[in-house]
């Protein structure tokens, strides 16, 4: 018998997502972020959580939203992606969300290959749909590059 795949929902829009539990170190709302002069579009800034300095996504960017209204339900959801930790912002973080392997399809040809590459399959749960994402392809490398000196940049500044 296959285990059920354990995944963190989030909404972005009217999507539900799921990223796998293990790759989510914590959600947390989202506080003051500091901005970081020349970075890309889809990063925010920086956040400090703990005394670790963090670079923050919007993940409602990176996904082509463009009418962002901050929310109090808001979170920023911390993975770790090659071994550094990321914030990324959606619009709300819901429960671990338990998809049984039966009930997720292969991507198919509707996520062709490249830009969308880091979708894993579509889940299907009570009638909803769970597109299931690999935090680890989200990024391109120079994004994740990116991110690293905006966090560095910070991080010398203090």
């Amino acid at each position: 018998m296959e285990k059920d795949l354990q995944v963190v929902g989030f909404r972005i829009g009217n999507e539900t997502f799921g990223v796998l539990i293990a790759s989510v170190r914590e959600i947390v709302r989202v506080p003051e972020i500091t901005a970081v002069p020349s970075a890309p579009d889809t990063v925010e800034g920086v956040i400090n959580l703990r005394g670790k300095i963090i670079p923050v996504m919007d993940l409602r960017k990176r996904f082509g939203h463009v009418d962002i209204q901050p929310d109090k339900k808001n979170r920023i959801l911390v993975v770790e992606l090659q071994g550094k930790l990321v914030g990324l912002i959606v619009n709300a973080a819901s429960e671990v969300l338990k998809i049984p392997p039966s009930e997720i399809e292969a991507p198919g040809s509707v996520f062709a290959e490249g830009e969308s590459s880091y979708v894993t399959g579509v889940g299907k749960l009570k009638g909803r749909l769970i597109i299931l994402l690999d935090v680890s392809k989200l990024l391109h490398q120079q994004e994740v590059k990116k991110l690293e000196e905006a966090a560095d940049l910070v991080g010398t500044a203090k």
